[in-house]
């Protein structure tokens, strides 16, 4: 490493440093917004009659996959049997979450309470479960003290009024027949008086709004309507250009969104009502990981679940939200009421800082030896592990404000685990951020052959290859890398068996794509994963539309399997990508995942809205 001195002096006259931001506080009603931040986790519930026969809720007759009066048959096998809505709440509360959202009616029209709007169709009245089913549920979760969220389909697909009947069938032009379109909206309007009237929801969940203009729906009508019962009500980003807050659907995003309130809304495998063939199920530990990814953005992760006919919650789903619970009770203090974390130039993983930004928790997806924060102005007074008072993490802050965690003798959970660093004042980080300079003798030089691997492949994933006219080979052999009597060997080997990787290599992924560092071939058609310790389930990559052609690992030629959760085939955002890596084949140093892909990487970093089709 070049002259410390040096750089410790120009850092303290030439950088200034600027504090870790805060959340705006210029949003209008932020303050009714507070309790929605804070929340992290809700439950999203899909039942309706579609559940009866396990078909798509609603889409199903939309796309003509099944006729109308054939799916309406199902009113008849709705049964509620086994429904116990205590059951349904404390599960919900077991698994932390804070608040939930229940489909009163999807754009079916098939309502779950006793609604008396002109042609309404009911459970109570039109199903065989002839009761309020969603009476006894708001009641209850009201009296657990979580909040209430009411999802509602503005488009009715069955209902006469409504000018669309499915893809390929309209039942009228609103230009030609103003009055029946205002009877529909109406209708609407009557069944939004009912739900806030008798269940007084803290927030209201809009579905549909793209089949029609802001006023068509006469949506400021709507909003108008809605204070009346609560002038707090909050409105998802569903109700055209009237909403609080966004709702991103089934893609975890690449990049934070901007709005300062956000809520991911994501299903636990394919579908969000209830499928008895859908088993592609996402793994407890990808669940847990979501949300650390979700929350470290700075949002909320609405997890669905989707009750069959009877009431009662498929065994699979329980067991995720019971496993949600371990982890959530655990790490109570690094989930509620946090802010996102700061920069991944900062920190190579998921990050989020507490309230009074005094704690900053590191979300660790493997369980590693080390890790380093970049441009800390301050060391923290100390560091714990969560859930673990027996953990002993020792800390280097050294003079270019690099602070390196040692997890030695850390007991890692199976999912995730959090690392809080405590401050007294809140921590700044260094403004323009100066890269870490290294020498390749200084690293070989290095005693910890970790902390070496660990800083080729940073360097690397800025586009400073260190390895650069180093004597390196291509495939390692015959290497003329100048050596001292203090190489360490073993830094040697590693870089001799990744040499593939170190090789005329350049910068890797631009944050949000991978938890960790990487590079990219010079044809860009290889993406060089490194991987550090050991990971607690697969490696995700988000955001990559590239075909995977293979995947192995670098140096010894094991070839790795990989599954795409999330990827809609008619759209063009691509899926989140898991990649499974045996532990008898990691590298103790470092490990590198070769990702061969059909073509030079093309990334999406879009803005991921709401799903507007599902053909």
């Amino acid at each position: 490493m070049k002259n410390k001195l040096f750089k410790a002096v120009f850092l303290g006259l030439a950088l200034s440093t600027y504090s870790i931001p805060v959340q705006a506080q210029s949003v209008p009603n932020n303050q009714k917004m507070e309790w929605f931040k804070d929340a992290k986790l809700g439950i999203f519930i899909h039942w309706g009659i579609y559940s009866v026969n396990g078909i798509s809720e609603s889409w199903s007759f939309f796309n003509n996959y099944i006729n109308h009066e054939n799916y309406m048959k199902q009113l008849n096998g709705f049964s509620a049997s086994k429904y116990h809505p205590e059951q349904w709440v404390d599960l919900i509360k077991e698994s932390g979450a804070k608040y939930a959202v229940i489909t009163t009616k999807h754009h079916d029209g098939v309502a779950l309470w006793d609604s008396k709007a002109q042609n309404a169709i009911t459970v109570p009245n039109n199903t065989l479960a002839k009761k309020d089913v969603l009476s006894p549920f708001v009641s209850t979760l009201k009296n657990s003290g979580l909040k209430t969220g009411l999802y509602f389909s503005l488009p009715d697909w069955s209902h006469p009024y409504y000018d669309v009947n499915t893809r390929t069938k309209k039942r009228y032009e609103i230009k030609n027949d103003q009055k029946r379109w205002q009877n529909f909206v109406n209708y609407y309007q009557t069944q939004l008086t009912e739900l806030s009237s008798q269940y007084h929801p803290d927030l209201l969940w809009f579905d549909g709004d793209w089949e029609h203009t802001s006023d068509e729906w006469q949506a400021p009508k709507t909003l108008s309507l809605l204070k009346k019962y609560n002038s707090n009500i909050i409105i998802n980003s569903r109700l055209n250009t009237h909403g609080d807050y966004e709702t991103p659907e089934q893609g975890v995003p690449v990049i934070s969104p901007t709005t300062p309130f956000w809520e991911l809304c994501y299903t636990m495998n394919d579908s969000w009502g209830y499928q008895p063939y859908d088993l592609n199920y996402k793994t407890p530990n990808m669940i847990v990981r979501t949300l650390a990814d979700v929350i470290s953005m700075g949002g909320n992760l609405l997890l669905d679940i989707d009750p069959t006919s009877d009431g009662s919650i498929p065994e699979k789903q329980v067991e995720i939200l019971k496993n949600l619970g371990r982890w959530t009770s655990k790490n109570t203090k690094a989930i509620y009421e946090t802010d996102h974390g700061i920069p991944f130039e900062n920190y190579k993983g998921k990050s989020a800082l507490s309230k009074d930004k005094k704690s900053l928790f590191l979300y660790l997806e493997e369980a590693k030896s080390l890790t380093k924060i970049y441009g800390l102005e301050q060391k923290p007074k100390s560091v714990k592990i969560l859930g673990d008072n027996q953990a002993v993490i020792t800390m280097d802050y050294n003079q270019d404000k690099t602070l390196t965690l040692n997890f030695s003798n850390v007991k890692f959970d199976k999912d995730v685990t959090v690392a809080e660093l405590i401050f007294e004042t809140p921590p700044t980080l260094v403004k323009n951020l100066k890269k870490e300079e290294y020498s390749l003798t200084g690293l070989l030089e290095n005693k910890s052959s970790q902390l070496a691997a660990y800083d080729i492949a940073n360097a690397l994933h800025y586009g400073n290859n260190i390895m650069t006219n180093s004597g390196l080979t291509s495939d390692g052999l015959t290497m003329t890398i100048k050596k001292t009597a203090k190489t360490n060997p073993e830094t040697i080997n590693w870089i001799s068996k990744h040499a593939e990787a170190l090789f005329e290599t350049e910068k890797g992924l631009p944050d949000g794509h991978y938890s960790g560092m990487s590079a990219l071939s010079k044809d860009k058609q290889t993406l060089y994963l490194f991987v550090e310790g050991t990971p607690t389930g697969p490696v995700a990559l988000k955001g990559i539309k590239n075909e995977i052609a293979r995947i192995r690992i670098v140096g010894e030629g094991t070839l790795l399997d990989h599954k795409i959760y999330n990827k809609l085939y008619w759209s063009e955002r691509p899926g989140i990508i898991y990649i499974d890596i045996p532990k008898d084949r990691l590298d103790k140093n470092m490990t590198v995942i070769a990702v061969l892909l059909n073509k030079p990487i093309e990334l999406y970093r879009e803005k991921v809205g709401a799903i507007e089709n599902n053909l």
